[in-house]
């Protein structure tokens, strides 16, 4: 049996941007993403930590250094520039493997910049609860 497995996250990014003339996804400056092994077009959830809004899209590579996370098209009205989000991305794995998984994740503070590299989620790692 395959199940689907949190692969790797972005935690606390904060938006820098919603455009809502654009033809969709999110943007997201390229170091972050080469950080945790996402991909340009990947399928991700964003979860919105200050209304709770949740949605599915795709990535857009962003410029390097930037540090930018801007939300586009129809996505620019789940979410305000300044907002805290955070960014998953999936992966199947046989259930065995899932067992012994341990997804890339990295934890941004308010100005985007990584505070914390980590594979692995402990669950009682208070950075994360």
């Amino acid at each position: 049996m395959n199940i689907e497995v949190c692969r790797a996250k972005i935690h606390r990014a904060r938006l820098t941007g919603c455009e809502l003339n654009y033809e969709g996804s999110i943007t997201i400056d390229q170091d972050y993403l080469d950080e945790v092994g996402m991909v340009p077009y990947e399928k991700i959830l964003i979860v919105n930590n200050n209304n709770g809004e949740r949605l599915e899209t795709y990535i857009i590579a962003g410029e390097r250094g930037g540090k930018d996370f801007c939300l586009n098209g129809a996505a620019a009205r789940k979410a305000c520039a300044g907002d805290v989000i955070i960014i998953v991305a999936f992966g199947r794995l046989d259930i065995e493997e899932a067992r012994g998984f341990e997804p890339e994740v990295i934890m941004l503070d308010a100005n985007n910049d990584i505070v914390m590299k980590k594979t692995g989620m402990e669950p009682n790692n208070e950075v994360f609860n």
